[in-house]
């Protein structure tokens, strides 16, 4: 029996259940500003993904590396829903009007 697939696919559920409170909480505490973290991380584990030889860590730093890239968009959407009232604001923090 071949475990790699669904082993990857609930890596993959992991991975993703990780980000989205990580946006969430980078956006209340930072803002926006740490964008380039996402794609400084993004770049890395996708280069590394092109040189592993192993099928399994390969695709995994890949969907690490592609779920930095689509935090870098959420992170900015959730500006906007805090913006509209959907999340918490922080109130230690200065919001741009």
């Amino acid at each position: 029996m071949n475990l790699i697939g669904a082993l990857t696919g609930l890596c993959t559920f992991l991975v993703i259940g990780l980000f989205h409170p990580l946006v969430i909480k980078t956006e209340y505490y930072f803002g926006t500003r740490p964008w380039w973290i996402f794609m400084l991380v993004g770049i890395v584990c996708v280069v590394a993904a092109l040189l592993i030889g192993s099928h399994f860590w390969s695709s995994l730093l890949a969907i690490v590396g592609f779920s930095c890239f689509w935090s870098i968009r959420e992170l900015f959407e959730q500006r906007e829903r805090v913006r509209r009232g959907w999340f918490p604001k922080n109130p230690k923090r200065k919001y741009d009007q």
